[in-house]
C-alpha cells in the first residue's frame, strides 16, 4: 500500500482528492490532516468516517505546530506528501494577512522540515494561478506559463507564491523532492459556500442579491475539481521531481458570463445581479497554458464548462443540507459529534 498524506483534506480541493484518490486506486491509503479552521468542514469526510474505511484516517492537527507534525510522521511514515493546506480567501486575506502567512509559508516549510528529517519519497506543493498576478483583459493571446515571473496582487497570492519559491529552495538546498502544481479557479463539489459559484447557488435559494464585483469583466480560467484531482494523480506518480506545471480548464470566461450561465441553471435571470465595489488590487484576467502537463504526462481536462456548472448545481441543490450546516455555522460542532472523545 502507498500511504499518502492529504494536508487540508477536509477543504474543498483536498477533500475531492481523497475522494478521487480512494475510488481511483485500490492500492493506495490516505491519513487526512486538517485543522478545521473555518473553511474545512468534517461533515465533508463523513461517509468515509461513519463507513469505517480501512484506507481512510482522519487526523486533526494544525501544519505550524511543528512537534505534532514532527510526531505524526515518524508514527506514519508516509510515502507521498500533497499539501492542500491553504488559506485561499483572497478578501480574508486582505483583512487578516499574518494568518495567511503563518499558515501558508512557515506551515509549508514545517511540512518540508518533517519531510527531510523522515526520507518521504515525493512532495507536492498545490499551489494557485495567482502567484503570476493577472494579464490585461485585451491581450488574449498571452497565458501564463511555467516560466511567466511571479507577480502576486494580494496577500494571498503573496503568500502562495512565498511557499512556492521555499519549496523549490528546499529542492535545491536539500535535494527534497518536490514538485509544484498551479491551477486556475476551481468549481465543483464541497466548495466552499463564500467562493463565488456556491455564494450564487445559496443567495439564489434564500432569494438574496448575487454580488458581482465592479464591472464583472473580470476573466478567469475554470477548471471542475475533478480534473484538477487527476491532474494531481499524475504528477505525483509520473511527474519530473523539480518541475512545475500549470493545470487549466481551458475554460476562460467573464465573472459576469459565469454568474450568467448559473443563473440561467437556477431559471434565475440578470434580476438577480447586485453589482459591488471592487475588491482592492483585483486581478484582471488569468488564462492558464497547461501545455506541459499536456504534453508530459497527457493530461486534459474532460469537463466542459457547462457540463461541469450543471453537475455542479445539481450537486448543490442535491446536497442543501451540507451547505446549509456550513452557512448556519452548525459545521463547527461535527468534529465533538463524529469524534466524541476527540482524536
Amino acid at each position: 500500500m502507498e500511504k499518502i498524506l492529504v494536508t487540508g483534506g477536509a477543504g474543498f480541493i483536498g477533500s475531492n482528492f481523497v475522494y478521487y484518490m480512494l475510488n481511483a486506486h485500490d492500492d493506495v491509503s490516505i491519513v487526512c490532516l486538517d485543522d478545521l479552521t473555518y473553511a474545512g468542514s468534517i461533515k465533508t469526510l463523513e461517509p468515509l468516517i461513519l463507513g469505517n474505511d480501512p484506507d481512510f484516517t482522519f487526523v486533526k492537527g494544525d501544519i505550524t505546530d511543528r512537534d505534532f507534525i514532527m510526531d505524526l510522521f515518524a508514527a506514519e511514515q508516509f510515502d507521498i506528501v500533497v499539501n492542500f493546506a491553504a488559506e485561499s480567501h483572497v478578501d480574508r486575506s486582505i483583512d487578516t494577512p499574518e494568518v495567511f502567512l503563518k499558515t501558508n509559508i512557515l506551515g509549508t516549510q514545517v511540512l518540508m522540515d518533517a519531510f527531510n528529517k523522515y526520507g518521504i519519497k515525493r512532495y507536492h506543493q498545490v499551489s494557485t494561478d495567482e502567484v503570476y498576478g493577472d494579464l490585461p483583459l485585451e491581450a488574449t493571446d498571452q497565458f501564463f506559463t511555467e516560466e511567466t515571473p511571479i507577480h502576486t496582487s494580494s496577500p494571498y497570492s503573496a503568500s502562495k507564491a512565498g511557499a512556492d519559491l521555499l519549496v523549490m529552495a528546499y529542492a535545491r538546498t536539500y535535494g527534497t523532492p518536490v514538485t509544484i502544481s498551479r491551477c486556475s479557479n476551481n468549481y465543483g463539489p464541497y466548495q466552499f459556500p463564500e467562493k463565488l459559484i456556491p455564494l450564487m447557488i445559496s443567495n439564489v435559494l434564500h432569494d438574496k442579491k448575487v454580488p458581482v464585483y465592479g464591472d464583472g469583466m473580470n476573466v478567469r480560467d475554470w477548471l471542475y475539481v475533478e480534473d484538477h484531482c487527476r491532474a494531481i494523480d499524475l504528477i505525483i506518480h509520473e511527474g519530473k521531481l523539480g518541475e512545475v506545471y500549470n493545470i487549466g480548464g481551458h475554460n476562460e470566461r467573464h465573472n459576469i458570463d459565469v454568474v450568467r450561465t448559473v443563473l440561467s441553471a437556477l431559471g434565475k435571470g440578470d434580476e438577480c445581479i447586485e453589482y459591488v465595489t471592487d475588491r482592492p488590487g483585483h486581478d484582471r484576467r488569468y488564462a492558464i497554458d497547461a501545455s506541459k502537463i499536456e504534453r508530459e504526462l497527457g493530461w486534459t481536462p474532460q469537463t466542459a464548462f457547462d457540463d461541469g456548472i450543471a453537475r455542479t448545481v445539481d450537486w448543490y441543490l442535491n446536497n442543501r443540507s451540507w451547505w446549509e450546516n456550513i452557512t448556519s455555522g452548525n459545521y463547527l460542532k461535527d468534529f465533538g459529534r463524529l469524534y466524541p472523545n476527540g482524536q
